[in-house]
């Protein structure tokens, strides 16, 4: 459902990419949230957690609850899904079934951050991965029924990167919150962090180097073209299958000269996750099972559940820029949090204006030198 991974040019600067798939269209918002911003995070009984943004960022965000005639959805409904701040900090939000479970109880006293809050909190809040960690270990988080998931206990995991590289997976597995220390830079979904990094240990054969003939007896044996050394990973678009090649890919691809280089560089490799819809299906009665969002968004109307990447993210850590494609467009949709730096109230953009048009060479085609 989703694939996150982080990449480095020749200058071991970073870039982030990511890919988030569901069976549905959801009305995402880009949304900036200035220095300043004031947020609330609240769980029923527990005491509200307040926080102003110490650093703007710019984010994709997605509805908490549908909404209503005589209750629009409004600012503080908006959940980070996908983020990138003023310091180069990352945040993303995946999909984790196993998240839900008893949770460990937390004094009343205490002021409580959300799961749906994290997003704003680790954005707003901090400028490094370490700086995250610390607060982890101060803060108390607590998932809560969504109702919009119709009733489930926060279903993801949540994956935070910074300009150093440094990088984390948080992780509510049954419930407990373990915060792990992510020597790869590349999330998928589920099972737990932990057990897709014990499963690396069975691709230790991997390499980028075709081998491209052999000897059998008295034969030798000799590849067409290039391209074997790709042939022991994964076929699937399975979580355990991406989280492997994403691993492969990041590792191998070329390390670009410059940064505007390096930003396609990984446009392409983001393009090997890219999932049309059909590519694969789920019947119901076969034992598919799928998000199911309550209120929001078109849902297929076939007899089977298709999943497909409803929008493709990139980030410059190091500039400041983050980069938007969604499954309606084919190309990506730019922005400067520098230039954005200057706005002092929070904007709100749906990513289905970011779709410009094709350019259209037609014309300096017409007009170009006869060869």
């Amino acid at each position: 459902m989703c694939t996150s991974l982080i990449y480095k040019d020749a200058a071991e600067k970073v870039y982030f990419g990511r890919t988030l798939e569901l069976t549905i269209d959801l009305p995402y918002q880009m949304v900036y949230f200035p220095l300043g911003f004031t947020i609330t995070s609240e769980i029923e009984g527990h005491t509200p957690l307040r926080y102003t943004t110490r650093h703007s960022f710019l984010s994709v965000t997605m509805p908490s609850r549908a909404p209503a005639f005589d209750a629009p959805i409004q600012i503080f409904d908006l959940k980070v899904v996908e983020g990138l701040n003023d310091h180069g900090l990352t945040f993303s939000l995946l999909s984790y079934p196993a998240a839900t479970g008893k949770q460990q109880s937390v004094a009343m006293t205490r002021a409580v951050l959300s799961a749906s809050d994290l997003g704003t909190w680790v954005l707003g809040q901090f400028a490094t991965v370490a700086e995250v960690k610390a607060a982890l270990s101060e803060q108390p988080v607590l998932l809560e029924p969504l109702a919009i998931l119709g009733g489930v206990e926060s279903p993801f995991h949540y994956v935070v990167h910074d300009a150093s590289g440094a990088s984390v997976v948080i992780e509510f597995n049954r419930g407990a919150m373990t915060v792990y220390d992510n020597p790869v830079g590349v999330m998928t979904n589920g099972p737990e962090f932990s057990w897709h990094l014990t499963n690396l240990n069975n691709y230790t054969f991997l390499s980028n180097v075709d081998k491209s003939s052999a000897s059998f007896g008295s034969y030798r044996a000799m590849q067409p073209d290039s391209g074997i050394a790709t042939a022991g990973l994964p076929a699937s678009n399975t979580s355990v299958g991406r989280f492997i090649r994403a691993v492969f890919y990041a590792q191998y691809t070329e390390k670009a000269a410059s940064p505007d280089r390096a930003v396609q560089m990984l446009a392409h490799i983001m393009n090997n996750f890219d999932r049309p819809r059909g590519v694969t299906i789920d019947y119901p009665q076969d034992g598919g099972v799928q998000m199911e969002v309550h209120g929001l968004g078109e849902g297929n109307t076939a007899a089977y559940a298709t999943e497909f990447t409803s929008w493709t993210s990139l980030a410059d850590l190091d500039r400041k820029l983050f980069f938007l494609r969604d499954h309606r467009g084919i190309n990506f949709t730019a922005f400067d949090l520098k230039t954005l730096a200057e706005l002092n109230e929070p904007k709100v953009l749906p990513l289905q204006q970011l779709n410009a048009a094709v350019p259209d060479a037609s014309d300096a085609l017409k007009g170009a030198k006869a060869a």
